[in-house]
């Protein structure tokens, strides 16, 4: 399918519309910062809309604008499955694939609504009548922040809505440390600043309000759980259920844990991978020219992006690093020579 013209997309939205934006499971903070962006901006338009996301977000996003009006599908189901019958236009972004919704995929590709897409990975789905896939952009919000002003709405991009389009960029580039490497991204960013947001207590809220326990389970992670193969310039960091039990462990609290073993010199991969009810959830990181998210796709049916990426493995925590150690020696050259 070929992606829409913006023009498209905000002619379809020329007049008030039932509209339910949606992003994907385990929403992390561009999923969040850019579904509260779109809400308050389409609130603002005149627009009867709802935001609504499969499970629960990490607690420590709770700061952002119109986070209580958020839809929690897992907590909430009868009012999101009203919500999705009642939709005129349900809008996807932060995710590409229908089946990201989790339990709310069936009722999402039943609903009646015109499915519109607003995202920045690769290989989107057919679940869509109007596709906007943008790869060379640094996250969803930035993606957002273009439409509204394609959509020549800049003048209502407020303090708030800005809040969430920075907080989202922020958290999709681990601080402007990767997938940044365009000006246009800077250049937002320094409109953002305009509207009167604080980056630097942004930050603090974003980093710094973890609790004990997620301290002390990174800290475990990296002494006890960190693996490090120098001869394929990769390292793993794995955690089993018990251990996270072990730490109380709560939704967020493994986020960025798998940054910590692409910091080591001469370390060009990583992964991260623990251990769930039904499932291991998987993560990558990469440096420059190495590109994980072919490695998610191709040996662990996920995505993302070049240097960072994810997965579910239906397979045992032992068999899943045990793939992942059967293709290394395939990469060697590669990982040796990364630029």
């Amino acid at each position: 399918m070929k992606n829409t013209d913006f023009n498209k997309v905000n002619e379809l939205l020329q007049t008030p519309k039932r509209i339910l934006i949606t992003s994907h499971t385990n929403p992390d903070g561009d999923a969040i910062g850019s579904a509260l962006a779109l809400y308050g901006y389409f609130k603002k338009k005149g627009h009867a809309v709802h935001a609504m996301i499969p499970d629960p977000a990490p607690s420590f996003l709770s700061w952002m604008p119109f986070y209580e009006d958020i839809l929690v599908f897992s907590l909430q189901e009868n009012e999101c499955l009203k919500a999705i019958k009642e939709a005129e236009v349900l809008l996807s972004v932060d995710y590409n694939n229908l089946n990201r919704l989790s339990k709310a995929t069936i009722p999402a590709k039943e609903s009646g609504a015109i499915k519109v897409l607003l995202d920045h990975h690769t290989g989107p789905s057919n679940d869509f009548n109007f596709l906007i896939s943008v790869l060379g952009t640094s996250s969803a919000a930035e993606l957002v922040y273009d439409f509204i002003i394609e959509s020549g709405d800049k003048h209502l991009i407020d303090k708030e809505i800005a809040e969430c389009i920075y907080s989202g960029i922020v958290m999709d580039t681990g601080s402007f440390s990767y997938s940044c490497n365009y000006e246009k991204t800077y250049l937002i960013v320094a409109e953002l600043f305009k509207t009167g947001i604080d980056g630097e207590y942004i930050h603090r809220l974003i980093y710094d309000t973890f609790s004990e326990q997620r301290i002390r389970l990174l800290g475990y992670s990296i002494s006890e759980k960190l693996v490090v193969l120098p001869e394929f310039h990769a390292s793993y960091i794995y955690l089993t259920k018990a251990e996270l039990d072990r730490f109380k462990h709560q939704v967020g609290d493994t986020e960025e844990i798998v940054n910590y073993g692409l910091s080591i010199s001469d370390i060009n991969l990583t992964a991260f991978f623990y251990e769930k009810e039904d499932m291991v959830k998987v993560s990558f990181r990469s440096k420059g020219s190495f590109a994980v998210n072919e490695i998610a796709k191709k040996y662990f049916n996920g995505g993302g992006h070049r240097n960072a990426a994810g997965a579910n493995s239906f397979v045992s925590l032992e068999k899943t690093i045990r793939i992942f150690l059967d293709l290394l020696p395939l990469y060697k050259n590669q990982l040796a020579k990364v630029y």
